[in-house]
């Protein structure tokens, strides 16, 4: 499904431990927004949904609801720290256009809906 660097999942598990609360997965998922029509989000939740598509990865537990998962499929997620601080990184091999600052895309067969940025 999706790809989680060891950086990654290292910085999620911390993120993780400093959150209330127990039994908690990472959810992934796509939402219509941005310049370029289509928006990741990626958080913390501590419900599965029915047609929710879940998974672990390096003990980590991954959610992703049943609508993004085929727009998710083969997302690379690296987390890269650097002199300016530090932030993840997605690479989606279904995505056809990006947006300039990286948050925003679209793939061959969902456009979303754009924004003016």
């Amino acid at each position: 499904m999706i790809n989680l660097s060891e950086a990654a999942v290292s910085q999620i598990k911390e993120m993780m431990a400093a959150e209330e609360g127990d039994n908690l997965y990472l959810r992934v998922g796509v939402k219509g927004g941005g310049c370029t029509g289509l928006s990741y989000g990626m958080g913390f939740d501590s419900e599965v949904k029915e047609d929710d598509n879940t998974f672990e990865i390096e003990g980590l537990n991954v959610v992703i609801d049943k609508e993004s998962a085929p727009i998710l499929e083969g997302l690379k997620i690296d987390y890269k720290q650097n002199m300016m601080g530090g932030g993840f990184t997605l690479d989606n091999p279904n995505a056809i256009a990006n947006c300039g600052c990286g948050a925003s895309f679209r793939t061959a067969t969902n456009t979303g809906t754009p924004e003016n940025c």
